[in-house]
């Protein structure tokens, strides 16, 4: 009779401890799932989210290289589906400086100085090729667009819709899914822009 009530025992004690560890299982894998949903999209999700972008705004540095000289800048970009603009924030000399695009159309701003100046000798800063908008428009429009993961990069590639020699390179974080540099080469003219996102917030539909 003490046997019965001993191997009854175990049992009631065996059966516990399994329930135990598959309430531990079934927590666990949920966790784990919930983990991947949250956390670690897919390259796919994570493109995406950059090609259906609504709003963002940056803080980027600019370097620009050409056959005559090198420049640097800091800017402010905004972006929403009406309009969009960058501030300059470097160097001191144009400080304040907006660029803005508006129903497709480009202006300069700041009163106190002379933009016919600013536009001759920095041109670049109002190029449509600095914004992440335009890289996204060249994406959607060229045949030549594709993407691929390497050394815990996604790397997006196209070309820029109004001239096929100017190739552009957008690099983005495998683990946050955000922008971490752009690069634009014009094999025309020889020129090499690079971007490097410091802050950037990207909100896509």
């Amino acid at each position: 009779m003490k046997k019965i009530k001993k191997c009854k025992k175990t049992i009631i004690i065996a059966s516990c401890l399994l329930l135990i560890l598959c309430i531990f299982y079934i927590c666990y894998f949920s966790m784990v799932k919930n983990m991947k949903i949250g956390n670690n999209k897919s390259s796919q999700e994570m493109v995406e989210n950059i090609l259906n972008m609504k709003t963002y705004e940056a803080i980027i540095e600019v370097e620009v290289n050409s056959n005559k000289n090198q420049n640097k800048y800091i800017l402010r970009q905004k972006y929403n589906e009406k309009e969009s603009y960058q501030e300059v924030l470097e160097p001191s000399n144009i400080k304040g400086v907006k660029i803005i695009k508006q129903e497709g159309n480009l202006k300069l701003e700041n009163s106190k100085l002379n933009l016919t100046s600013i536009y001759e000798n920095y041109d670049c800063l109002s190029e449509n090729n600095l914004d992440l908008d335009c890289f996204v428009n060249d994406y959607k429009t060229s045949n030549n667009s594709k993407y691929r993961e390497e050394n815990e990069k996604i790397i997006m590639e196209t070309n820029s819709n109004n001239n096929p020699k100017i190739n552009k390179i957008l690099y983005i974080n495998i683990k946050t899914g955000k922008p971490e540099k752009l690069e634009i080469v014009d094999t025309n003219k020889k020129n090499t822009v690079y971007i490097l996102y410091k802050e950037v917030d990207v909100n896509s539909k």
